[in-house]
C-alpha cells in the first residue's frame, strides 16, 4: 500500500515517550502513530478499554484481594514469600 508522508510536530517530551513507547511494543515510530491513529478510528482501542473496564467492574475487589495477599507474603521478614 502507498503511504503519504506528513510531519507532526510534538513536544520533545512526547516524542521521546512516543520513541520509548513504540521501542516497547517493538515498532518504528511511523509504525506505532499508524497503529494508534487505526486503533483510535476504528473504535478497536475503544472495545479494549471497555473490555478492560469490564475486568475490573467483574473481578477488581479478587485483584485487590490477591494484590494484597502477595503484598504480605512479600513483607515478611526476610522478604521470603513462603507459602
Amino acid at each position: 500500500m502507498a503511504k503519504t508522508q506528513t510531519n507532526l510536530r510534538l513536544a520533545p517530551e512526547t516524542l521521546e515517550a512516543a520513541k520509548d513507547a513504540a521501542k516497547k511494543r517493538g515498532l518504528n515510530l511511523n509504525a506505532y502513530v499508524e497503529l494508534l491513529i487505526t486503533e483510535d478510528t476504528t473504535g478497536t482501542r475503544g472495545r479494549g478499554m471497555a473490555a478492560a473496564q469490564r475486568i475490573i467492574d467483574d473481578f477488581g475487589s479478587f485483584l485487590d484481594d490477591v494484590e494484597q495477599e502477595l503484598n504480605h507474603r512479600t513483607a515478611r521478614p526476610g522478604g521470603s514469600a513462603a507459602a
